[in-house]
C-alpha cells in the first residue's frame, strides 16, 4: 500500500511540496489550487490561481480584473515535477471541482465540496479512483437524508403558488452563488415575476454567460417599487433575512432552502414562515457512496461532522483521520 504523503496540511492550508502549491489556501501563497469560488475556498491575496475552465468566470467575479488566473478543462493532466495534477468535476456549483495528484503510481484527491445528485446548472460529480480521499462532512450524520430535488422544486413551485394567489410577496432565502441557480432551473417561470437581489443577480450573468439557461429575472432594484413585488416570487441571499432591506416587502412570506432545516428549530430559530432542506453538498448517504467509489483505504475528513464521520469509517476498517481547516461548509455567509 502507498504510503507516502503527498499533502501535509499547514498553516496556510493543504500544501503539496512536490508541486509546490497549496489547495484552497486560506492564507496568501504563492500558487493556488481553487476547488470552487466559493469564499471559504476561493481567497484573495495569491499570487496566481489554477482553476476549472467553467469555475474561472465565478473566480475573477470573486477576486476582481487584477487576479492572475489560469483555467484548464475537466480531465486535463499537468505534469509539475513529475507530479501529474488534473481537475475532475464535484458536482457543487458551476465549475467546482475535485483535484486529482498522482506521484509515483500513488493518487491522492481532495474532494473540496460535492454532492451526488446532478442538476442542470453545473457538471455532475465524477467520483475518482484514489489511493487518499480527502473529504468534506458537511453533514456527515445520519440524520442528513435528502428527498430528491424534484420533489423539493416543486414543494417550493407549490408555496409560491399558494402566497401568489393571496398576494403576497414570497422571499426565498438562497446562498448567492449556486443554490439560487439550482433553484431558478427549477422553477416554472410563467408563474409569475421572479426578483433577485444584486448579489444573486450578478452571479446569474456569469451562469447565463456560461450557456446554464436560467428563467428571465429582475434586480429588485431596478424596481421604482416595492408594491410591483406582491405575488412576484424574490431570491436573496440568507445575509439579507431581518434587514432593512427585507423589511420593505408589501405583506412578505419568507423561506430558506439550506440542508440546516432539517434540523428542527432551525426555521423558528430565524422567524422564517417555511424552511426546505435542499443542499449543494451531499447526505449522509451520498458520502459514504462517494467514499466507496473512490476505492481509497485513507481517508482524510474535514469541515463538518468530521469526527463523526472519521469515527463511523475507522469502525468499518478505513485509516480514516480527521483535519482542521477553516472551511465552513454550508454556512450563512453572503459570500457563498
Amino acid at each position: 500500500m502507498p504510503n507516502s504523503r503527498l499533502l501535509e496540511l499547514t498553516a496556510a492550508g493543504l500544501y503539496c511540496r512536490i508541486g509546490d502549491f497549496y489547495i484552497d489556501p486560506w492564507r496568501p501563497v504563492g500558487k493556488a489550487v481553487i476547488t470552487h469560488a466559493h469564499a471559504d475556498h476561493a481567497r484573495e491575496g495569491n499570487q496566481s490561481y489554477l482553476v476549472s475552465d467553467q469555475g474561472a468566470p465565478l473566480l475573477r467575479l470573486r477576486l476582481g480584473p487584477g487576479a492572475e488566473i489560469q483555467s484548464v478543462p475537466y480531465g486535463e493532466s499537468l505534469n509539475i515535477n513529475g507530479l501529474h495534477l488534473s481537475l475532475h468535476p464535484a458536482g457543487h456549483i458551476l465549475g467546482s471541482a475535485q483535484i486529482r495528484i498522482e506521484h509515483r503510481n500513488e493518487v491522492w484527491v481532495v474532494s473540496g465540496d460535492y454532492k451526488i445528485e446532478p442538476d442542470p446548472t453545473c457538471t455532475p460529480l465524477e467520483p475518482v479512483r484514489c489511493h487518499t480521499f480527502v473529504t468534506e462532512s458537511t453533514f456527515g450524520l445520519p440524520i442528513f437524508r435528502w428527498r430528491p430535488q424534484a420533489a423539493i422544486l416543486a414543494e417550493i413551485t407549490h408555496w409560491w403558488r399558494q402566497n401568489r394567489a393571496r398576494g403576497q410577496t414570497s422571499i426565498m432565502y438562497a446562498y448567492a452563488l449556486g443554490k439560487a441557480q439550482r433553484i431558478l432551473a427549477g422553477l416554472e417561470p410563467s408563474l409569475g415575476p421572479i426578483l433577485t437581489h444584486g448579489a444573486v443577480e450578478t452571479v446569474n450573468q456569469v451562469y447565463r454567460a456560461a450557456g446554464v439557461f436560467l428563467p428571465p429575472t429582475q434586480s429588485v432594484a431596478d424596481l421604482k417599487s416595492k408594491k410591483d413585488c406582491a405575488g412576484a416570487l424574490v431570491l436573496a441571499p440568507p445575509s439579507a433575512n431581518g434587514t432593512p432591506w427585507s423589511r420593505k416587502f408589501m405583506h412578505p412570506v419568507q423561506a430558506f432552502a439550506s440542508g440546516w432545516m432539517q434540523i428542527r428549530g432551525n426555521r423558528r430559530r430565524r422567524a422564517l414562515d417555511r424552511g426546505f432542506v435542499l443542499s449543494d453538498h451531499t447526505d449522509w448517504s451520498g458520502l459514504l457512496g462517494t467514499i466507496r467509489e473512490t476505492g481509497a483505504a485513507n481517508i482524510w475528513v474535514t469541515h463538518g461532522y468530521a469526527d463523526e464521520l472519521a469515527r463511523w469509517l475507522q469502525e468499518k476498517g478505513l485509516n480514516a483521520r480527521t483535519i482542521s481547516t477553516r472551511f465552513r461548509g454550508e454556512s450563512d455567509d453572503a459570500g457563498q
